[in-house]
């Protein structure tokens, strides 16, 4: 069986982080997203990957090469246009044999569950199996009706009351080549896009299998900024201690961590929870981190500086004296000294922040700031709960920023100073 794996889109969702890089490739605990679900495949037995790709593709190409170092073998199409999920399987048509299968690149899947789902499909052999889950509210997924464990129908976000059932497509598919001809009549959506669920209407319509596989199994999705926090912590829970750098005497280190070669932790660092510090980064003196929190590659972190539960990624400077909880910052940034980012609302509401021009309750107490690679903060300058700054822009010292700003901005403060003569005050 071989896989294809869907990588051409941007994630818009989880801008600024994808102004620079595609979602697929964001950081998770060391590794790019898509790399747990090449490596979960490899465990399945599946080594032969194809990546449909298209948005800033090379970082994707440049990366993984054809695979060798991770034991698979990767091929790579380009979706010319972004026009939906069946358009991006068409283009796995000349590359599979006979039965393949499909995962999102930006999911993260149980090995367990991929093994279990394969051995489904050998047993019963249906044209289609899909991979379903159980939500409490099914009205903003598509939800699938069943006869037994057979689907009978697609319903895209209904009603409650339309529901048919509280069982959700979960994007994870085994097909066989039938699925081709039926991606070749369908039209496209209101949507403008080449949606695969009405290829899959097709199946239906035509007589054709569709196994719903119901599953408990853990799949991570990380569609928004603070989802990746929420993964980061989660698989750093594993991380086992392994230092191939140095750790100075007077450092504490409490918890596991990971530290990469050519790193420091230098004297006074106080270390607790699940840390992840990529390689030739330099932490200290006197710093305390805590919580779930990962360095990328050529990191420094200066004197007494608090980090909690955050990512930072690679070539990133957070100087001294500086505060930086819950957030996401991204690669090649500054944070000047005495910078504050805040994660606590004043009122201790949940905090929210805006997602495609739509103010959205992340559910989460704590919450701090979404930087875009290439961010210079001053000195002293202070964040809000939840806002986002894009890439490449500068604010100045002293700001106190509430709002989120975009690409290439630059904001200042303008002080108004009395300057007298000492005499002149008395």
């Amino acid at each position: 069986m071989k896989a294809i794996i869907l990588s051409a889109g941007e994630g818009t969702r989880m801008r600024p982080l994808t102004l620079t890089k595609p979602k697929t490739m964001l950081p998770v605990a060391g590794k790019p997203i898509i790399q747990y679900n090449i490596e979960s495949l490899r465990e399945s037995g599946v080594t032969d990957i194809l990546l449909i790709v298209n948005y800033k593709e090379s970082m994707v190409r440049n990366y993984f090469k054809d695979g060798k170092e991770l034991g698979v073998n990767i091929s790579y199409k380009t979706q010319e246009e972004l026009s939906g999920t069946a358009n991006a399987i068409g283009y796995g048509e000349d590359f599979v044999d006979e039965e393949f299968i499909v995962l999102n690149g930006d999911i993260i899947l149980d090995t367990e569950l991929l093994t279990n789902i394969i051995d489904a499909y050998s047993k019963k052999n249906p044209d289609t199996l899909m991979v379903l889950t159980e939500v409490e509210n099914p009205t903003l997924f598509g939800v699938v009706g069943l006869e037994g464990d057979i689907v009978k129908e697609i319903i895209e976000k209904p009603t409650i009351e339309e529901a048919p059932s509280n069982y959700v497509n979960s994007g994870i598919y085994i097909f066989n080549k039938d699925i081709f001809e039926k991606i070749a009549k369908t039209q496209k959506s209101t949507r403008g896009e080449y949606e695969i669920t009405d290829s899959l209407a097709m199946q239906i319509e035509d007589g054709k299998t569709i196994l719903g596989f119901k599953s408990n199994k853990r799949w991570l999705d990380v569609g928004r900024p603070w989802e990746l926090i929420e993964i980061n912590e989660y698989f750093l829970k594993s991380v086992k201690t392994n230092i191939k750098g140095t750790v100075e005497p007077g450092a504490h280190i409490h918890g596991n961590i990971h530290l990469g070669e050519g790193s420091v932790i230098r004297s006074g660092v106080y270390i607790t929870g699940y840390v992840y510090i990529g390689d030739n980064c330099d932490i200290g003196p006197n710093c305390y981190i805590r919580g779930s929190s990962y360095f990328g590659d050529n990191v420094n972190v200066g004197n007494a500086v608090e980090i909690k539960n955050s990512i930072i990624m690679d070539n990133t400077n957070v100087n001294h004296l500086s505060y930086v909880g819950d957030s996401v910052i991204g690669s090649n940034c500054n944070i000047a000294a005495g910078t504050n980012v805040a994660n606590l609302r004043f009122d201790n509401e949940t905090v929210k922040t805006t997602i495609k021009d739509q103010k959205i309750d992340s559910g989460r107490r704590k919450l701090g700031a979404i930087f875009g690679d290439s961010v210079k903060t001053g000195i002293n300058s202070s964040f809000s709960p939840g806002v986002k700054v894009g890439f490449n822009s500068s604010i100045g010292s002293d700001v106190l920023l509430y709002e989120d700003i975009g690409s290439n901005k630059v904001v200042l403060v303008k002080q108004n100073h009395m300057i007298s003569d000492k005499k002149d005050l008395d």
